[in-house]
């Protein structure tokens, strides 16, 4: 059989009709190299989707129910015991799993939902940039992780896809500590992200792309029909196959530039597509959010840069309705909310765009700063 560990699958679905999910989800995973290569009986696999925030399916926010119920039902079919877990931002586990429609096909299949909690160190590969991560331990407690990722935007990455969505893995209170431990230079996030999928090793990640999102993604942008279903054993290649199509430009997208900086980008043609989808087709005029870099500075502007040149959050005027969720999910305790609303102290300010994240009434934006405005300008 041709080699396939570098394989993308992209298959056109229109709708979350479930036995048309399950049957293209079942497609994918013959073009993979079939159900055997990744699964046995008795395996214990982790699901995990993408389950940011307590918002109902058709927001867009989370990975549609229908493309979990598949693949937990297609492994339930193989006599693989299922979990679903992930780690949400800010809002109660429980809360998150209801409004998804997570609690719901949990009970259907007869599996649990869990909380990803419980911090433990893992082994990092000798090339990681990044030593010392720590993940929950239901990860380590699995004999194989399948990744479900949503296809949306982000505005600190661009975009979330499979590689993004595996922080999900990282409990609670430590995703914080790493974005402050980060900073602002969205390639040094982007290369933690490569460390921690080299970590988990995902068996198989299948994106839910039919309905994504566009815009201020991950939670406030535009939902938009896609109408695709990807798969890949390497998520980083299915990334950077779909960032292509989506019109991302690879020196544009932090991932790309980090996976590239770290000589581990697959060549473009390592990489084979399969499925309906040519390799030359792509999205229209797809709303992606602008990126700018403090690094263009030399550091000792860096107090100046974060006050006057690159984007920054500002708080939409009558949107705040007082939650706190900005102030206490922010990592640099750079926010706080008062009679008016947000409330930024931009030198503390990295820029990780957590408040914006997880903000559910959209109150906070971020406004262009001339750094971005001169980078256009000059074709950057």
């Amino acid at each position: 059989m041709e080699n396939v560990a570098n394989r993308v699958v992209l298959i056109r679905q229109e709708t979350y009709e479930r036995r048309e999910v399950r049957c293209r989800i079942e497609r994918i995973i013959d073009e993979l190299g079939g159900a055997n290569r990744f699964f046995r009986p008795g395996m214990r696999v982790l699901l995990k989707p993408n389950l940011l925030a307590a918002a109902a399916p058709e927001k867009r926010v989370t990975t549609d129910p229908s493309v979990v119920w598949a693949v937990g039902a297609i492994l339930k079919d193989l006599g693989v015991v299922c979990t679903i877990g992930d780690s949400p931002g800010i809002d109660p586990f429980a809360s998150v799993a209801a409004a998804s429609g997570m609690t719901a096909v949990a009970k259907e299949l007869g599996i649990p939902c869990i909380e990803l909690s419980r911090s433990v160190p893992f082994p990092t590969p000798e090339c990681s940039v990044f030593h010392g991560i720590e993940l929950s331990s239901a990860v380590m407690e699995s004999d194989a992780v399948v990744n479900l990722p949503k296809l949306k935007t982000h505005g600190q990455m661009m975009l979330t896809l499979g590689v993004k969505n595996l922080f999900g893995c990282v409990v609670a209170q430590r995703k914080a500590e790493w974005h402050y431990k980060v900073g602002l230079r969205r390639e040094t996030f982007a290369s933690l992200l490569l460390d921690i999928a080299a970590v988990v090793r995902p068996a198989l990640t299948i994106l839910d792309g039919i309905v994504g999102m566009e815009g201020d993604g991950p939670r406030n942008g535009t939902p938009r029909a896609f109408g695709l279903l990807a798969g890949a054993a390497d998520p980083l290649a299915l990334d950077l196959v779909l960032s292509r199509m989506l019109g991302c430009p690879p020196n544009d997208f932090p991932l790309a530039r980090a996976a590239r900086e770290r000589g581990i980008e697959p060549a473009a043609e390592s990489v084979a597509l399969a499925g309906d989808v040519d390799a030359s087709f792509r999205f229209a005029n797809v709303v992606l959010p602008p990126q700018d870099s403090l690094h263009l500075l030399p550091s000792f502007l860096d107090g100046f840069g974060k006050s006057f040149l690159v984007s920054r959050p500002v708080a939409v005027r009558g949107a705040c309705r007082g939650c706190g969720k900005c102030a206490f999910v922010c990592p640099a305790g750079a926010v706080r909310v008062d009679a008016r609303g947000p409330v930024f102290d931009y030198r503390k300010c990295i820029r990780c765009y957590c408040c914006q994240e997880m903000c559910p009434h959209n109150a906070i934006r971020f406004r262009k700063g001339a750094l971005l405005t001169l980078m256009r300008l000059f074709g950057r």
